[in-house]
């Protein structure tokens, strides 16, 4: 391992993911659901988006995020059903605790998915070993199915759950990270979004092989303080610790334009759609704030925060949606170029105002 760069020496940890979990939730609960394009998300003839969808339903090409309208033109037979959080909520502590009988280091991302450091784990198995416990445990006690990655950090442990699902198990060693990296479009490395891969693109970074050519010192001058981080993620280099769960204080999404926008419908049309992401992320994390705040950069870089706060908790979308809109009425937007729009929200209610754990699994 002479060539190994020191840092994947150094952890092991596993990436789980749970399969399409809510759609496959709502089958388990209903046995009649199997093999039926199922959609989570809500009525095609509302503005809701899928939060999730069945493999039957993604053939068809339903994604999430995508409006239910679309959904519904793609899939004519889909079955929409408007989500159940409290109960994915319920579930995903069942998981957790299935998790925690295998580690003490645990960082959730969302309701469906978490790192997991198995370096030093209490029972001295191989990580590979342990994730074939935790998806078999799982399977026995929830009838659910989730797709782990394993590896030397967070980066190539994420990427690498995605690979062979549904109830997949990758595996990379420290020794195979660059040569696994190496043929992977930029996009696929978490945390290059659209607006970052338009600006690799336009450097001529497509593939991680293509950031190994350049020098780190013109990486940095052609991309700013992204360059030595592209340089260390295309190589599958990261020191990231899994961090165990802090209480978060708000939770909120942005973008920067490639130009500035004057075009106040453009502007809308853009904060609905982070709404809608906010809205996402904060119902797969199985939370809901009182307070919604919209931030707007200006061209010249002058920024303005404006917030409101609601009578009750919400991670519905429309409600943030309105309220951001009404938000961004009281800056200059329309009327001074905007660099960049975000939305957030914080004022999150307590986890005692939360259900407790439901026993939502099919009696053996």
């Amino acid at each position: 391992m002479a060539n190994v760069h020191p840092s994947l020496l150094e952890r092991k940890i596993i990436h789980f993911d749970m399969d399409a979990f809510y759609a496959s939730i709502e089958v388990r609960d209903d046995p009649s659901l199997k093999d039926k394009p199922l959609v989570i998300g809500g009525s095609p003839q509302s503005r809701a988006v899928v939060c999730t969808a069945s493999y039957a339903a993604r053939k068809f090409g339903v994604k999430s995020a995508m409006p239910c309208s679309q959904a519904a033109r793609l899939c004519p037979d889909a079955i929409f059903m408007s989500p159940n959080f409290h109960k994915y909520h319920a579930v995903s502590q069942q998981i957790r605790a299935i998790f925690g009988q295998y580690t003490s280091l645990i960082e959730p991302l969302s309701l469906d998915e978490a790192y997991l450091d198995v370096t030093h784990n209490e029972r001295g198995l191989y990580a590979t070993k342990l994730a074939k416990l935790i998806q078999d445990q799982i399977y026995d006690e929830l009838q659910l199915t989730g797709s782990a990655g394993v590896a030397p950090n967070k980066l190539l442990a994420k990427i690498a759950s995605d690979i062979n699902k549904p109830r997949g198990l990758t595996v990379i060693l420290p020794e195979q990270a660059r040569r696994f990296m190496e043929n992977l479009p930029l996009r696929r490395i978490h945390g290059i979004g659209p607006a970052s891969e338009k600006r690799l693109q336009q450097a001529g970074l497509v593939y991680c092989r293509d950031v190994w050519r350049r020098d780190p010192a013109e990486l940095e001058e052609v991309l700013g303080s992204m360059g030595r981080w592209i340089w260390e993620r295309s190589q599958g280099l990261d020191d990231r610790p899994v961090e165990v769960e802090r209480e978060r204080k708000s939770l909120g999404k942005e973008d920067t334009f490639a130009t500035d926008v004057l075009d106040l419908d453009v502007l809308i049309k853009e904060l609905r759609a982070l709404a809608v992401s906010v809205a996402e992320a904060l119902q797969r994390r199985g939370l809901r704030g009182k307070t919604i705040t919209v931030k707007c950069k200006y061209a010249d870089f002058n920024q303005v925060t404006r917030s409101r706060s609601v009578p009750s908790p919400t991670d519905e979308s429309a409600v943030i949606e309105d309220i951001a809109c009404e938000l961004l009425q009281q800056t200059e937007a329309g009327k001074r170029k905007v660099r960049l729009l975000g939305v957030s929200v914080a004022n999150f209610e307590t986890p005692e105002a939360l259900p407790l754990a439901l026993d939502t699994a099919n009696p053996h």
